[in-house]
């Protein structure tokens, strides 16, 4: 096969995929429901009335009597904790910014550019404090708290007419980002009491973003059937998840961080999502019901996570939460490539220069392919003249053509398909280095030189992408066109152009990885044609 072809192979590949994500991109957009939705999310809410709905206002500019906001810091944290149900309203990343370059750290929970994100737990259940007509009124000993060790609780209690007390107490970690939420239930009553703990997300429904920014928005949820499935915003309209399983967790996802609730694991879950209004999402969980008895205390946990896509911390916390990290159906490729990235970044100290090296180790391994694609293009060059003349011996006669053809290629030993299956090889290897930039947190800002100060953003100047057409351009110039078609020749002349525009808008270390790997392509092959030239073979010209 003619290395034309299998440039052009490539090039309808990488168009597909993008239109398939364009396509994947449309189909998951949420649309403004109907009347006729409205009045279904109504219905389906009215038998799930135990979970506070959309009538509690978490956002900072409302007002209720005696509300505060706590504020608590830790070294990965800056968190704010409404005293009105206990919730986390607005968190902080401190150790991630805004955006590159930026002081300000990025906002994971809170309330931006209209839309609102909060973390929500209670109790509901017949004697829950958060099952009443108002959710109840934490008091706390202080509105400031600052980690100075290992460990730091935020205790929250509330006492009720009956005199009931439940404490809710969160604890942050020195370096970690899930965050303990511990309820302690103390019963002074001389009759048992019944509670139910929920913990859930609260989210305004948004739009993806661009063609090139595909990593997925919305909810995910585990079971003990099911280790991981995701929960679109168009999946909850359409049908709200309600299952009971063994455990389980819930999650929301977007691009690079995480936030996710998991329960008890040793207790019957029920993992819900659903839409409180057309334009809010509630994705949670809710334990099953927990007896105390008179005069008697007792404990109920959960515990929440909110910042990156760190696998082996979302491991820690659940066995198959790391599956939140998700990169597709290439994930065994994309899991190894990511660990080998950190291996290289570990002792280079640069992102970019970790990407160089992790193309030369790629294309070192696909050498003997190269170099068998290589020869096989070459003899297939040289057997040009041959192929002509069964062209004119035969005519039209296809059958006797396509006969005549492979016992040619049998007996000069090549192999028609040789000159192909390496370039598509890579395409596998590059797909899922483009999951790794779009799911990675590691490579979220980071840094190479000079003016590529952000390899998972577009190169600012588009130089890259503008040498990497001149490098696909050198290529096809090393490799003279040979077929005949000119519809097929113009698209070859235009192949270059096609996927440097494409590249204009890829993660710099993207093109970055593919650039190299076309130069170190170039010097292979400069290097293999020498050596058959001086073996007497004519293969370019």
């Amino acid at each position: 096969m003619e290395s034309q072809r299998t440039f052009l192979i490539i090039g309808l590949l990488l168009v597909s995929f993008l239109l398939f994500q364009e396509w994947n991109n449309d189909y998951n957009q949420p649309q403004q429901p109907s009347a006729q939705t409205q009045q279904k999310t109504q219905s389906q809410q009215a038998g799930q009335s135990d979970v506070p709905q959309s009538d509690v206002d978490n956002s900072l500019t409302a007002t209720a009597v005696d509300r505060k906001i706590i504020e608590v810091t830790t070294d990965v944290f800056a968190v704010k904790i409404d005293t009105l149900g206990g919730d986390i309203i607005e968190t902080k990343l401190l150790k991630h910014a805004e955006t590159h370059g930026s002081d300000t750290p990025y906002l994971l929970l809170g309330e931006f550019d209209g839309n609102q994100y909060f973390s929500q737990s209670g109790l509901i259940g017949l004697n829950g404090p958060d099952a009443q007509a108002e959710r109840p009124m934490y008091d706390s000993e202080k509105l400031q708290y600052t980690l100075n060790g290992d460990t730091l609780t935020v205790p929250l209690t509330f006492v009720d007419d009956q005199g009931v007390r439940f404490t809710k107490t969160y604890t942050f970690k020195q370096g970690q980002y899930d965050v303990a939420m511990d309820y302690n239930v103390e019963n002074t009553t001389a009759a048992p009491l019944q509670v139910q703990l929920f913990a859930q997300v609260k989210r305004t429904v948004q739009e993806k973003g661009s063609l090139i920014d595909q990593s997925y928005l919305g909810g995910a949820y585990g079971t003990d059937e099911i280790n991981y499935e995701k929960y679109s915003f168009s999946d909850i309209e359409d049908k709200q998840l309600n299952k009971t399983t063994q455990g389980g967790y819930i999650a929301f996802l977007q691009h690079y961080f995480v936030s996710a609730w998991v329960p008890n694991q040793e207790q019957q879950n029920t993992v819900y999502m659903r839409l409180i209004t057309p334009s809010v999402a509630q994705i949670g969980v809710k334990s099953e019901p927990i007896t105390v008895a008179a005069n008697s205390t007792a404990d109920i946990s959960a515990t929440y996570y909110m910042g990156p896509k760190d696998t082996d911390a979302l491991e820690a916390i659940h066995p198959n939460l790391d599956l939140a990290v998700d990169y597709g159906w290439l994930w065994f490729i994309s899991q190894p490539l990511l660990t080998l990235l950190k291996f290289l970044y570990s002792f280079l100290g640069n992102w970019g220069l970790a990407i160089i090296a992790i193309t030369i180790v790629v294309k070192s391994l696909l050498f003997p392919l190269t170099k068998a694609q290589y020869t096989s293009m070459a003899k297939m060059r040289a057997l040009q003249p041959k192929m002509q003349a069964l062209k004119e011996r035969y005519g039209d006669d296809r059958q006797k053509f396509g006969q005549a053809m492979m016992e040619m290629y049998k007996k000069e030993k090549v192999n028609p398909m040789g000159g192909c299956f390496p370039l598509l090889l890579q395409m596998p290897i590059f797909l899922a280095l483009f999951y790794v930039f779009l799911e990675s947190p590691e490579l979220r800002h980071a840094e190479f030189g000079l003016w590529l100060t952000d390899l998972s953003s577009k190169d600012p100047y588009y130089v890259l992408p503008i040498l990497f057409g001149a490098s696909m351009f050198l290529m096809q110039k090393l490799q003279p066109m040979t077929v005949t078609d000119p519809m097929q020749q113009k698209m070859m002349t235009w192949m270059p152009v096609i996927f440097s525009v494409f590249f204009l808008w890829f993660p710099s270390g993207l093109v970055l990885y593919w650039l190299v790997s076309n130069l170190i392509s170039i010097a292979q092959m400069l290097i293999i044609y020498r050596g058959m030239e001086k073996k007497g073979m004519k293969v370019r010209g």
